[in-house]
């Protein structure tokens, strides 16, 4: 549903991200003491006392050439003032009014949309008085907050209420297009996740630049294709655990793990000039070590199309190194030139498709019957191991769960026999694949 929008904008430090995490209710933004953490415009979604809106973290406000990093983060949140219904305008109470705040207070003054003004960190008396000092701005009364002990929470629903339309009681589950179906695009610090996105949107809504690194915050956007709906999360590139000795960096990283644990479908994204590199096979096995449907993408796919063959040596390459996602569907595309993404969206869709299938008791068991036959389990001190009865307990990733007497004592070779021959038989490619072996219980034994 379309639900007004409020951003949250102001100087570096003042204290933005912290007073996001708040109106959302959860720590989804990136916060340290270091002024810059934000960089991304970061959305979610509030339900404040009777309220329902979207409000949107900003980067902090500061003064530079366009071409820049900081040049393109202030062009980015000057772009969420212009989307917004309202703007919540944060100076920090114990430092009072600075001349950058009166400078940035005249450009939110210009947008024409409602402005309220939080004096942040206003606890105690010296914060009170810098509260005050905000009257100057010309912003209206100020409310004293403090966003990280939730104090004004009250004056600011007030506020807020006077300025915000009447919540749409419709719920999104009832939206004719379906459930959203939630994609994350993981990957290498600078494989192109936020161009490759951004091409997706055909607006530059995340920052990109050169420099590797940009990203931080695991951004969630909402987008559709072809009539169904998508919330799409970039993340921050992922390097090796042993070269992160920045709290940031984890911090975004731990971020980026936690879209992924949330997705449906992980989009690996690999340069195409360096593919599978060893970190790229490790982003993948942790993906599908939490069994989430994969897709890999090539992209730059533009700098190696001249290469003959080289496209079958890497899906070869790809069966030989990642066997736990036999089949995983390898896109090339180009997300700077716009090339292959239609052709990455139907993987998206078919990965999904795969990662939700059921298959019936009746055609597992004929499967089980048929395996078993071809190979069948080896004798263990010599008792012959025994499957008798198979079926699939869950979906989403597939999960089955085998039958029998002295399963424990299956060697690893046999149940990867058992998962490729499932892969092949129900079609299941390049998804995460679940085995549970549960051993009936021998009612003779008084053990």
């Amino acid at each position: 549903m379309d639900m007004p929008t409020v951003a949250i904008v102001g100087r570096p430090n003042v204290g933005k991200s912290t007073l996001f995490n708040r109106l959302v209710g959860r720590k989804l933004a990136l916060v340290d003491d270091r002024p810059g953490v934000t960089r991304d415009r970061r959305e979610g979604d509030v339900a404040f006392g009777g309220l329902k809106f979207r409000v949107i973290d900003t980067a902090g406000l500061e003064e530079a050439d366009d071409d820049t990093l900081t040049g393109r983060m202030r062009l980015q949140t000057e772009a969420a003032i212009l989307e917004s219904d309202v703007v919540l305008f944060v100076i920090d109470a114990r430092a009072g009014v600075l001349p950058a705040d009166r400078g940035f207070a005249e450009l939110v003054r210009r947008s024409g949309c409602p402005v309220i003004l939080i004096a942040n960190k206003a606890e105690g008396t010296s914060g009170l008085s810098g509260a005050y000092d905000a009257f100057s701005l010309g912003l209206g009364d100020p409310i004293p907050f403090s966003a990280e002990h939730g104090e004004g929470v009250g004056e600011l629903h007030t506020a807020l209420q006077e300025v915000l339309p009447e919540p749409d009681d419709e719920d999104e589950d009832d939206d004719p297009r379906g459930k959203a179906l939630r994609v994350a695009i993981v990957g290498r610090p600078n494989a192109g996740k936020s161009t490759l996105i951004n091409r997706m949107l055909g607006e530059d809504r995340l920052l990109v630049g050169p420099e590797a690194g940009i990203t931080r915050d695991s951004i969630s956007l909402d987008w559709e294709w072809r009539g169904k709906r998508i919330k799409l999360h970039d993340t921050a590139g992922m390097r090796r655990r042993a070269r992160i000795d920045d709290k940031l960096e984890k911090l975004a990283v731990s971020d980026g793990l936690r879209a992924v644990r949330f997705a449906e479908v992980v989009v690996v994204l690999l340069d195409a000039t360096i593919p599978f590199e060893k970190q790229d096979l490790t982003i993948i096995d942790l993906v599908e070590s939490e069994g989430r449907a994969v897709v890999i993408g090539l992209n730059k796919w533009d700098l190696v199309a001249d290469q003959p063959g080289l496209l079958k040596t890497l899906r070869e390459d790809c069966t030989r190194l990642l066997p736990q996602v036999r089949g995983v569907g390898v896109v090339p595309l180009s997300g700077l030139a716009g090339e292959g993404i239609d052709k990455l969206l139907q993987a998206i869709m078919a990965a999904s498709e795969v990662w939700s299938r059921r298959v019936s008791t009746s055609r597992i068991n004929d499967w089980l019957n048929d395996a078993t036959s071809r190979n069948p389990p080896p004798a263990v001190s010599g008792r012959r191991i025994k499957i008798r009865y198979a079926t699939q307990v869950k979906s989403r990733p597939p999960h089955f769960a085998l039958f029998g007497n002295q399963l424990d004592a299956l060697p690893k070779s046999y149940t990867r026999y058992l998962v490729n021959s499932l892969r092949e038989s129900f079609d299941l490619p390049g998804t995460p694949i679940r085995l549970s072996l549960r051993t009936t219980r021998n009612p003779f034994d008084k053990g």
